[in-house]
């Protein structure tokens, strides 16, 4: 059934198909064949009553005919475009010629097919056409959903400063070096700084410079080519390669070899390297994000990183603040993390009662967000009812945590640390067995589900005597 438009309210159709054609018995043939499609047709006999409807009734996709009176084709199709950038546009026309078909195109139409139109590639293309449209809101909204999980919580003084740091220099090409303890969420940051760039449609590459062998690390960073080394059966492209337009992010950044450092910094200056076993030059274009959770100066004192790629690095220097620096912001980190995992795991909705959440607010989180991202998800697990109490937390968040004065101040002993430490110790071993158990005792599967790096893993089990089960 064709809809007059002037009786329609304002609606987002994704199969709802503009017909603008200037002839009604086009008009009427077209729309008879798309609706025995199971499409529903809206018409309109030029190009100001095709905008007009727009803007009431935004269609999934229009046909377009080039030569119409009062507004010509590819006058509308500008203007659609301008105004609706995301529409697909088929254009049609009796007098086609590679020329039109160019400008068309160039303007931002999806197709164009000629008079007299072959019905049959006319309902194809429009399949194509919606198709295509289809993938994009689904685009927009998984890339909305990523942006969702890497969204960084957080409304005190520290983070709002954090924020507005990022808001003001992601758009440029900077450099930025992160630093902040382990847990902090500095991986969160370089995320954000990409995804509010320039370079957003780009690769987001990463890589962890702690995690790889030294003897592993420029192969990976620039790639090699087949018969560089033992094991090289064929070409790899590196994270600088991959990385290509976008942005890569340098995690422990100083845990990077001086020989792999003076190849970095060349990349930096230059934007050209080589890779390993080859002798082509190529160029690239990456924004390069650093993270660590050490101090450069001192790294630099020492002779363990060198000056000159601080300082390329350092042109924007972020620090994420500890956990224990923004405890206004622990409620608001423990109710997300604890309706994610509750609908993840499909759970009843929990509650975290007032004193249990202040016992968490008092803690000093020596293992930053992600130590309170575990412990909530063990909460979520391990307690039956809906209701999280203090009686739920681990031994040392009672009264004052640890032997800690309210507010995180000093240990009273040496006695109270070692006991805090033991605690802490103890529940760490029994929340990887559980996490082991859960992924089958696969350590790459579990060390990801936990954010950890697999090394770190894999010392942590060998540190408290766990045995892999095979």
């Amino acid at each position: 059934m064709r809809l007059d438009p002037g009786l329609q309210g304002p609606t987002t159709m994704t199969d709802t198909i503009l017909i603008v054609d200037d002839e009604e018995g086009i008009r009427s043939s077209l729309a008879g064949i798309l609706e025995d499609e199971g499409y529903r047709t809206v018409c309109a006999a030029d190009g100001f009553e095709a905008l007009a409807l727009c803007k009431r009734e935004l269609p999934g996709l229009v046909l377009l005919d080039i030569w119409m009176p009062r507004m010509d084709g590819l006058e509308t199709l500008k203007q659609l475009k301008e105004q609706h950038p995301e529409l697909n546009v088929i254009m049609m026309s009796g007098h086609g010629t590679i020329e039109t078909a160019v400008k068309s195109t160039k303007l931002g139409a999806y197709d164009f097919i000629e008079k007299p139109l072959s019905l049959e590639k006319v309902v194809v293309t429009v399949e194509n056409a919606l198709a295509m449209t289809r993938l994009k809101e689904e685009n927009a909204s998984l890339r909305g959903m990523v942006l969702k999980s890497h969204e960084m919580i957080g409304s005190s003084a520290a983070m709002q400063r954090l924020k507005e740091q990022i808001e003001m220099v992601a758009p440029t090409n900077a450099s930025v070096l992160i630093t902040g303890e382990n847990g902090t969420g500095k991986e969160l940051v370089a995320r954000s700084v990409h995804y509010l760039s320039q370079r957003r449609d780009k690769p987001f590459i990463e890589i962890n410079c702690a995690a790889i062998p030294e003897e592993l690390i420029e192969s990976e960073l620039f790639g090699h080519e087949r018969g560089a080394f033992t094991g090289a059966v064929s070409q790899k492209k590196g994270k600088f390669d991959l990385a290509d337009g976008g942005t890569l992010f340098l995690d422990e950044i100083g845990d990077m070899s001086l020989k792999t450092q003076a190849k970095v910094l060349r990349i930096l200056q230059e934007k050209k390297f080589e890779r390993v076993g080859g002798t082509r030059t190529l160029e690239v274009d990456v924004r390069v994000v650093a993270a660590t959770n050490k101090h450069l100066e001192e790294e630099i004192r020492n002779g363990a990183f060198r000056e000159d790629l601080y300082y390329r690095l350092n042109v924007v220097p972020f620090k994420v603040p500890a956990l224990r620096e923004r405890r206004d912001d622990i409620p608001l980190l423990a109710e997300y993390f604890l309706n994610a995992y509750c609908n993840r795991e499909g759970r009843e909705l929990k509650r975290i009662v007032p004193d249990a959440m202040e016992a968490l607010r008092r803690y000093d989180w020596p293992g930053n967000v992600r130590e309170l991202k575990n412990i909530v998800e063990r909460l979520v697990i391990m307690t039956s009812g809906g209701t999280i109490t203090v009686n739920h937390l681990p031994d040392y968040f009672r009264g004052e945590p640890g032997g800690r004065e309210a507010g995180g101040g000093r240990l009273d002993s040496v006695l109270e640390l070692s006991s805090l430490r033991e605690a802490r110790e103890e529940f760490e071993k029994e929340f990887i067995i559980q996490k082991l158990e859960e992924h089958d005792w696969n350590v790459s599967r579990t060390a990801e589900a936990i954010e950890l790096e697999r090394s770190n893993l894999h010392r942590k089990i060998k540190s408290y005597g766990i045995d892999i089960k095979k």
